[in-house]
Protein backbone atom coordinates (compact mmCIF):
# COMPACT_ATOMS: atom_id res chain seq x y z
CA UNK A 1 0.00 0.00 0.00
CA UNK A 2 1.35 3.16 -0.87
CA UNK A 3 2.38 6.14 1.61
CA UNK A 4 -1.28 8.36 0.57
CA UNK A 5 -3.05 4.82 0.82
CA UNK A 6 -2.01 4.47 4.21
CA UNK A 7 -2.72 7.94 5.22
CA UNK A 8 -5.96 7.93 4.11
CA UNK A 9 -6.93 4.18 5.68
CA UNK A 10 -5.52 6.34 9.40
CA UNK A 11 -7.67 9.31 8.89
CA UNK A 12 -10.80 7.87 7.78
CA UNK A 13 -10.76 6.28 11.04
CA UNK A 14 -11.15 9.21 12.93
CA UNK A 15 -14.26 9.81 15.68
CA UNK A 16 -15.17 13.47 15.34
CA UNK A 17 -18.21 15.43 16.53
CA UNK A 18 -21.00 16.15 14.33
CA UNK A 19 -19.95 19.53 12.60
CA UNK A 20 -16.84 18.10 11.72
CA UNK A 21 -18.50 14.78 10.41
CA UNK A 22 -20.52 17.60 8.10
CA UNK A 23 -17.73 19.87 7.38
CA UNK A 24 -15.70 16.24 6.09
CA UNK A 25 -18.44 14.70 4.20
CA UNK A 26 -18.96 18.34 2.37
CA UNK A 27 -15.51 17.74 1.18
CA UNK A 28 -15.54 14.36 -0.23
CA UNK A 29 -19.09 15.00 -2.11
CA UNK A 30 -17.67 18.54 -3.11
CA UNK A 31 -14.77 16.62 -4.91
CA UNK A 32 -16.05 13.18 -5.65
CA UNK A 33 -19.49 13.26 -6.25
CA UNK A 34 -21.60 13.19 -9.50
CA UNK A 35 -25.87 14.20 -9.74
CA UNK A 36 -27.79 12.39 -12.03
CA UNK A 37 -31.60 12.02 -10.59
CA UNK A 38 -29.16 11.04 -7.25
CA UNK A 39 -26.33 11.57 -5.86
CA UNK A 40 -23.23 9.13 -6.93
CA UNK A 41 -19.88 9.02 -4.56
CA UNK A 42 -17.11 7.90 -6.48
CA UNK A 43 -14.04 6.44 -4.26
CA UNK A 44 -10.75 4.29 -4.80
CA UNK A 45 -9.94 3.52 -1.27
CA UNK A 46 -12.04 1.04 0.38
CA UNK A 47 -11.74 2.29 3.61
CA UNK A 48 -12.96 6.17 2.80
CA UNK A 49 -15.42 4.27 1.15
CA UNK A 50 -16.64 2.58 4.24
CA UNK A 51 -15.91 6.11 5.77
CA UNK A 52 -18.64 8.08 3.50
CA UNK A 53 -21.13 5.03 4.10
CA UNK A 54 -20.53 5.54 7.62
CA UNK A 55 -21.07 9.41 7.47
CA UNK A 56 -24.43 9.41 5.96
CA UNK A 57 -26.03 6.71 8.22
CA UNK A 58 -24.59 8.71 10.94
CA UNK A 59 -25.67 12.22 10.22
CA UNK A 60 -28.33 11.81 7.80
CA UNK A 61 -29.94 8.00 8.55
CA UNK A 62 -29.78 7.57 4.82
CA UNK A 63 -27.99 4.14 3.57
CA UNK A 64 -25.56 4.31 0.55
CA UNK A 65 -25.70 1.55 -2.43
CA UNK A 66 -22.62 0.77 -2.82
CA UNK A 67 -21.41 -1.02 -6.26
CA UNK A 68 -17.94 -2.30 -6.78
CA UNK A 69 -16.37 -1.73 -10.20
CA UNK A 70 -12.67 -2.60 -11.41
CA UNK A 71 -10.86 0.12 -13.06
CA UNK A 72 -10.21 0.23 -16.96
CA UNK A 73 -6.56 1.04 -17.87
CA UNK A 74 -3.07 0.23 -16.87
CA UNK A 75 -4.00 0.37 -12.78
CA UNK A 76 -7.03 -2.00 -12.97
CA UNK A 77 -7.58 -0.97 -8.94
CA UNK A 78 -10.80 -1.35 -7.77
CA UNK A 79 -13.76 1.72 -7.36
CA UNK A 80 -16.47 2.33 -5.06
CA UNK A 81 -19.56 3.69 -6.06
CA UNK A 82 -21.95 4.58 -3.72
CA UNK A 83 -25.50 6.27 -4.65
CA UNK A 84 -27.68 7.93 -2.62
CA UNK A 85 -31.27 8.24 -3.78
CA UNK A 86 -33.14 9.29 -0.81
CA UNK A 87 -33.40 12.99 0.70
CA UNK A 88 -30.11 13.80 -1.14
CA UNK A 89 -31.21 17.41 -2.65
CA UNK A 90 -31.75 18.27 1.04
CA UNK A 91 -28.58 16.40 1.99
CA UNK A 92 -26.20 18.78 -0.29
CA UNK A 93 -28.16 21.77 0.78
CA UNK A 94 -27.19 20.72 4.32
CA UNK A 95 -23.62 20.16 3.22
CA UNK A 96 -23.23 23.47 1.43
CA UNK A 97 -22.86 22.72 -1.60
CA UNK A 98 -26.06 23.80 -2.90
CA UNK A 99 -28.01 26.96 -1.61
CA UNK A 100 -31.44 26.77 -0.56
CA UNK A 101 -32.49 28.01 -4.37
CA UNK A 102 -30.61 24.82 -5.46
CA UNK A 103 -27.63 26.93 -6.73
CA UNK A 104 -24.54 24.83 -6.71
CA UNK A 105 -21.94 26.38 -4.77
CA UNK A 106 -18.30 26.45 -6.09
CA UNK A 107 -17.41 27.47 -2.68
CA UNK A 108 -19.15 26.60 0.48
CA UNK A 109 -20.45 28.91 2.56
CA UNK A 110 -18.32 30.13 5.62
CA UNK A 111 -20.14 28.59 8.51
CA UNK A 112 -19.60 25.19 7.44
CA UNK A 113 -15.26 26.18 8.30
CA UNK A 114 -15.79 28.58 10.95
CA UNK A 115 -13.02 27.27 13.44
CA UNK A 116 -10.24 25.37 13.37
CA UNK A 117 -11.64 22.00 13.93
CA UNK A 118 -14.29 22.29 10.95
CA UNK A 119 -10.76 23.51 8.99
CA UNK A 120 -9.27 20.84 9.53
CA UNK A 121 -12.05 18.28 8.88
CA UNK A 122 -12.84 19.92 5.43
CA UNK A 123 -9.30 19.90 4.34
CA UNK A 124 -9.27 15.61 5.65
CA UNK A 125 -11.93 15.62 3.35
CA UNK A 126 -10.22 17.17 0.58
CA UNK A 127 -7.15 15.04 0.81
CA UNK A 128 -9.49 11.32 1.44
CA UNK A 129 -10.71 12.28 -2.50
CA UNK A 130 -8.06 14.31 -4.34
CA UNK A 131 -5.34 14.45 -2.44
CA UNK A 132 -1.72 12.40 -2.35
CA UNK A 133 1.77 13.01 -0.82
CA UNK A 134 5.18 11.34 -2.07
CA UNK A 135 6.84 8.66 0.14
CA UNK A 136 9.34 10.54 1.48
CA UNK A 137 11.85 7.92 0.79
CA UNK A 138 11.71 6.69 -2.56
CA UNK A 139 10.82 10.44 -4.17
CA UNK A 140 11.01 14.42 -3.43
CA UNK A 141 9.18 16.01 -0.90
CA UNK A 142 5.51 16.88 -2.54
CA UNK A 143 1.92 16.87 -1.51
CA UNK A 144 -0.87 17.69 -4.03
CA UNK A 145 -4.88 18.40 -3.94
CA UNK A 146 -6.42 18.37 -7.06
CA UNK A 147 -9.37 20.13 -7.70
CA UNK A 148 -11.28 20.97 -10.95
CA UNK A 149 -11.79 25.04 -10.81
CA UNK A 150 -9.62 27.77 -10.47
CA UNK A 151 -11.50 29.37 -7.92
CA UNK A 152 -11.97 26.38 -5.75
CA UNK A 153 -8.17 26.12 -5.70
CA UNK A 154 -7.65 29.28 -4.76
CA UNK A 155 -10.29 29.24 -2.03
CA UNK A 156 -8.15 25.86 -0.60
CA UNK A 157 -4.68 27.71 -1.38
CA UNK A 158 -6.06 30.43 0.78
CA UNK A 159 -6.61 28.08 3.33
CA UNK A 160 -3.67 26.61 3.73
CA UNK A 161 -1.97 29.69 3.17
CA UNK A 162 -3.86 31.25 6.66
CA UNK A 163 -2.28 28.25 8.30
CA UNK A 164 0.98 29.38 6.93
CA UNK A 165 1.75 25.92 4.75
CA UNK A 166 3.32 28.14 2.04
CA UNK A 167 0.79 26.16 -0.70
CA UNK A 168 0.87 27.46 -4.77
CA UNK A 169 -1.31 26.48 -7.52
CA UNK A 170 -0.46 24.93 -11.30
CA UNK A 171 -2.75 24.43 -13.74
CA UNK A 172 -2.89 20.69 -14.64
CA UNK A 173 -4.55 20.13 -17.66
CA UNK A 174 -8.19 20.06 -16.92
CA UNK A 175 -7.22 20.87 -13.18
CA UNK A 176 -5.34 22.95 -10.96
CA UNK A 177 -3.32 21.17 -8.15
CA UNK A 178 -2.37 22.96 -5.23
CA UNK A 179 0.66 21.82 -3.75
CA UNK A 180 3.11 21.81 -1.13
CA UNK A 181 6.63 21.02 -1.37
CA UNK A 182 8.76 21.90 1.88
CA UNK A 183 9.00 19.13 3.81
CA UNK A 184 8.43 21.11 7.15
CA UNK A 185 5.29 22.22 5.99
CA UNK A 186 3.98 18.74 4.58
CA UNK A 187 4.60 17.37 7.72
CA UNK A 188 2.88 20.27 9.04
CA UNK A 189 -0.03 19.09 6.90
CA UNK A 190 -0.45 15.72 8.23
CA UNK A 191 -0.70 16.85 11.44
CA UNK A 192 -3.80 19.32 10.74
CA UNK A 193 -4.96 16.49 9.40
CA UNK A 194 -4.69 14.27 12.20
CA UNK A 195 -2.46 11.94 10.80
CA UNK A 196 -0.48 10.81 13.23
CA UNK A 197 1.15 8.18 11.98
CA UNK A 198 1.90 9.25 8.62
CA UNK A 199 3.91 12.17 10.65
CA UNK A 200 6.24 9.90 12.83
CA UNK A 201 6.87 7.87 9.89
CA UNK A 202 7.65 11.08 7.23
CA UNK A 203 9.69 12.66 10.09
CA UNK A 204 12.02 9.33 10.79
CA UNK A 205 12.68 9.63 6.87
CA UNK A 206 13.07 13.11 6.71
CA UNK A 207 15.21 13.14 9.93
CA UNK A 208 17.14 9.86 7.86
CA UNK A 209 18.16 11.75 4.94
CA UNK A 210 18.15 15.17 6.07
CA UNK A 211 21.39 13.67 8.22
CA UNK A 212 22.24 11.84 5.52
CA UNK A 213 22.82 14.46 3.43
CA UNK A 214 24.51 16.66 5.77
CA UNK A 215 27.11 13.63 6.08
CA UNK A 216 27.85 13.23 2.64
CA UNK A 217 28.03 16.83 2.16
CA UNK A 218 30.52 16.83 5.07
CA UNK A 219 32.23 13.93 3.37
CA UNK A 220 32.36 15.97 0.01
CA UNK A 221 33.74 18.53 2.08
CA UNK A 222 36.75 16.39 4.19
CA UNK A 223 37.58 14.95 0.88
CA UNK A 224 37.99 18.38 -0.68
CA UNK A 225 39.75 19.42 2.39
CA UNK A 226 42.50 16.50 2.01
CA UNK A 227 42.67 17.11 -2.04
CA UNK A 228 43.71 20.95 -1.32
CA UNK A 229 46.25 19.44 1.10
CA UNK A 230 47.31 16.79 -1.15
CA UNK A 231 47.94 19.32 -3.93
CA UNK A 232 49.84 21.96 -2.17
CA UNK A 233 52.25 19.79 0.20
CA UNK A 234 52.71 17.73 -3.74
CA UNK A 235 53.22 21.70 -5.44
CA UNK A 236 55.94 22.43 -2.20
CA UNK A 237 57.43 19.44 -3.00
CA UNK A 238 57.88 20.35 -6.80
CA UNK A 239 59.37 23.36 -5.68
CA UNK A 240 61.92 21.75 -3.26
CA UNK A 241 62.84 19.27 -6.07
CA UNK A 242 63.61 22.26 -8.39
CA UNK A 243 65.98 23.71 -5.74
CA UNK A 244 67.58 20.51 -5.26
CA UNK A 245 67.93 19.73 -8.99
CA UNK A 246 69.89 23.37 -9.25
CA UNK A 247 71.88 22.87 -6.35
CA UNK A 248 70.48 25.97 -4.70
CA UNK A 249 69.36 24.08 -0.97
CA UNK A 250 72.57 25.09 0.61
CA UNK A 251 72.55 28.84 -0.50
CA UNK A 252 69.17 29.45 1.26
CA UNK A 253 68.42 30.91 4.59
CA UNK A 254 68.55 28.74 7.74
CA UNK A 255 64.71 29.07 8.40
CA UNK A 256 64.49 28.15 4.64
CA UNK A 257 66.32 25.25 5.01
CA UNK A 258 63.95 24.04 8.24
CA UNK A 259 60.56 24.17 6.18
CA UNK A 260 62.18 21.85 3.86
CA UNK A 261 63.27 19.44 5.70
CA UNK A 262 60.18 19.09 7.60
CA UNK A 263 58.20 19.10 4.44
CA UNK A 264 60.31 16.18 2.85
CA UNK A 265 59.91 14.41 6.36
CA UNK A 266 56.50 14.82 6.44
CA UNK A 267 54.91 15.31 2.71
CA UNK A 268 51.27 14.56 3.67
CA UNK A 269 50.54 16.87 6.35
CA UNK A 270 48.70 20.47 6.06
CA UNK A 271 50.28 23.40 6.94
CA UNK A 272 48.49 23.63 10.31
CA UNK A 273 49.89 19.91 11.31
CA UNK A 274 53.47 20.95 9.94
CA UNK A 275 53.81 24.20 12.15
CA UNK A 276 52.80 22.34 14.98
CA UNK A 277 55.47 19.27 14.50
CA UNK A 278 58.17 21.97 13.91
CA UNK A 279 56.86 23.90 17.23
CA UNK A 280 57.26 20.42 18.96
CA UNK A 281 59.90 19.05 17.64
CA UNK A 282 62.01 22.91 17.68
CA UNK A 283 60.90 24.21 20.83
CA UNK A 284 59.47 27.25 19.69
CA UNK A 285 56.16 28.96 18.31
CA UNK A 286 55.60 28.48 14.03
CA UNK A 287 52.58 29.22 13.24
CA UNK A 288 50.83 28.33 9.67
CA UNK A 289 51.27 31.80 8.56
CA UNK A 290 54.93 31.66 9.21
CA UNK A 291 55.17 28.47 7.12
CA UNK A 292 52.77 29.74 4.22
CA UNK A 293 55.23 33.31 4.20
CA UNK A 294 58.13 30.58 3.78
CA UNK A 295 56.75 28.41 1.21
CA UNK A 296 55.63 31.86 -0.65
CA UNK A 297 59.71 33.03 -0.48
CA UNK A 298 60.50 29.08 -1.76
CA UNK A 299 58.00 29.79 -4.55
CA UNK A 300 59.36 33.10 -5.76
CA UNK A 301 62.54 31.56 -6.40
CA UNK A 302 61.65 28.54 -8.17
CA UNK A 303 59.76 30.99 -10.30
CA UNK A 304 63.12 32.82 -11.35
CA UNK A 305 64.78 29.56 -12.20
CA UNK A 306 64.57 27.77 -15.77
CA UNK A 307 63.51 24.15 -15.89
Amino acid sequence: MSFSMNIKDEISRIDEGKTEKIAELSAIVRNSGTIDNNLKIIIENNSVARRVFKLFKEIYDVTAIITVRRRTGLSNNLIYILTINKKYQDILKDLSIYDKYNNYLEIPHDYLISDIDDIRAYLRGVFMTCGSVNDPKTSRYHLELVVDTNNYAKFINKILNDLKLNSKIIRREKNYMVYIKESEKISDFLRLIKSYNGVMYFEDIRIYRDHKNMTNRLNNCEQANMDKIFITANNQIKDIEKLKKHKLIDTLEPKIKEVIEYRLKYPESSLSELANIMTNELGYKISKSGLNHRFRKIKTIVSKLSD
